[in-house]
């Protein structure tokens, strides 16, 4: 087996391991993964344009996470607010009920990570975090991440005007 083609083995075992535990472990929470990233994503950037939320998720292919966004908005965890001077300008933020739930998701993914940190415990990880790093910034997905571990630009509440 080529190394590359081993590598790419065991990034898609660990992340259908990982996904899977996390699916588990957000199902009494009612929600996937892939909502409890824009619940994370709004808790820590709020408030986004659909654009702007797009442009910081892993989860979804696609720029415009539109489908993603109804479902939270129609179960109340997600608001969309109008500017009342220009219309075609919406901004998402957290509900109360979206907020409480972010904190929950918050203590699912810290006990994920525990999990991890057990895995990785006297490993050398800064090499391999470094490898990582610089496969995913070659894919859209990479830059998303990249994006959402750089701080929001100061003097901004992390709308844009997209």
């Amino acid at each position: 087996m080529r190394t590359a083609e081993e590598l790419r083995y065991l990034i898609l075992a660990i992340q259908r391991e990982g996904n899977k535990q996390l699916a588990a472990d957000l199902r009494p929470l009612g929600v996937t993964p892939s909502q409890a990233e824009v619940l994370r994503v709004l808790g820590d950037r709020q408030p986004l344009t659909l654009s702007g939320l797009g442009e910081l998720l892993v989860c979804e292919t696609t720029a415009s996470p539109s489908r993603l966004v109804d479902r939270l908005v129609a179960q109340d965890l997600v608001r969309r607010d109008t500017d009342p001077a220009d219309r075609r300008y919406v901004t998402l933020s957290l509900t109360t009920e979206g907020r409480a739930l972010e904190r929950r998701i918050v203590e699912v993914e810290a006990r994920l990570y525990d999990s991890l940190d057990h895995l990785t415990a006297d490993q050398p990880t800064q090499q391999g975090l470094d490898l990582l790093r610089s496969i995913a910034r070659a894919f859209p997905a990479g830059e998303a991440l990249a994006r959402r571990i750089s701080p929001p630009p100061t003097g901004t509440s992390g709308a844009d005007a997209g």
